[in-house]
């Protein structure tokens, strides 16, 4: 399974993915062991502990409903992706996202009958004030991904949250391993993003990110400054499917002995291996999740390597 298998689609927790929306539509069960917005969540501002001031959320969950964004800003990464900046309803209103959680998007086609409801987790950090930011790379016959892409400034998206997801705390973890896949790096920032903004988190992170050509590697940049900036707790490894000449990192697919070489042995103390990605990418590296409420039994690379399955989250 190479990586361009990994990226093929683009979007995590694909398995039970369905689950995801209805649940956030009212109509699926709570998913045991992860903090679920109530209904009827308080739109009161929140306090922000760093800064001693209390912040209005954008995103309160419960009842609230689908808010319509306005595109602010478009700008183009690739042939194929896209970071778009889209205004929150009030400019000094943040987020209201926790870590790690994201957003279902929904668009309904004229031709349509029914929408379409996607997840993505934005890009921009949660204290950001006034707006969000979400990469969104664009597949042939995605409806969600195609109709973001012809997007002008000004239109608006629904958009509703917050979904949590895997719940962090500073220092939850000594060293959290990451297999990403294409877009299936965006929750992945969001969780180093927070770790290393915070003095107090002395979490180590490994990051091993597959994708198909060196230009579709997001948020190199990004990633490449916290990895210059904490050598010793960050290590980025990449792999691509299709390598330009003299490249000097992995070449074809994610294997179960990179691996063993990168990642922290399943015997060290309070680790956490996250993976996100396409069906590919769980198939290979991790098993796939039954639902959202079902992790699944571990399977690939990871449980050949002794991992356990309470070692793994499958975003």
């Amino acid at each position: 399974m190479g990586a361009a298998a990994y990226s093929a689609a683009g979007l995590c927790a694909v398995a039970g993915g369905y689950y995801v929306y209805a649940n956030y539509l009212g109509k699926a069960p709570p998913v045991p062991g992860v903090p679920q917005v109530q209904k009827g969540a308080d739109s009161s501002p929140q306090e922000n502990p760093s800064q001693g001031v209390t912040e209005a959320k954008a995103f309160t969950g419960g009842d609230q409903g689908f808010i319509s964004l306005k595109l602010e800003k478009s700008e183009d990464l690739s042939p194929n992706t896209k970071k778009l900046r889209f205004a929150l309803p009030e400019a000094e209103q943040v987020s209201g996202l926790g870590i790690a959680s994201a957003v279902v998007t929904k668009f309904k086609a004229p031709v349509a009958e029914k929408p379409t409801i996607r997840p993505y987790t934005p890009t921009s950090d949660e204290d950001e004030k006034g707006h969000m930011d979400f990469i969104v790379k664009r597949y042939p016959n995605g409806p969600m991904s195609e109709h973001i892409h012809s997007m002008k400034e000004g239109d608006t998206l629904e958009v509703k949250g917050p979904i949590p997801k895997y719940p962090m705390t500073p220092n939850k973890h000594n060293h959290i391993a990451m297999v990403a896949g294409g877009t299936g790096i965006t929750p992945m920032w969001q969780v180093i993003r927070n770790i290393f903004k915070n003095p107090e988190d002395k979490t180590k992170i490994t990051l091993v990110f597959g994708n198909v050509t060196e230009q579709d590697i997001l948020l190199r940049k990004e990633l490449n400054e916290i990895e210059n900036t904490y050598p010793r707790r960050f290590r980025a490894f990449y792999v691509l499917d299709n390598p330009p000449e003299g490249w000097e990192q992995g070449k074809g697919f994610i294997t179960k002995d990179l691996l063993k070489t990168v990642l922290p042995e399943p015997k060290e103390e309070n680790i956490k291996i996250l993976v996100c990605g396409p069906p590919g990418l769980y198939k290979a590296i991790s098993g796939g999740k039954k639902s959202a409420t079902d992790q699944g039994e571990l399977d690939g690379a990871l449980k050949d390597l002794e991992y356990s399955r309470e070692q793994v989250f499958k975003f």
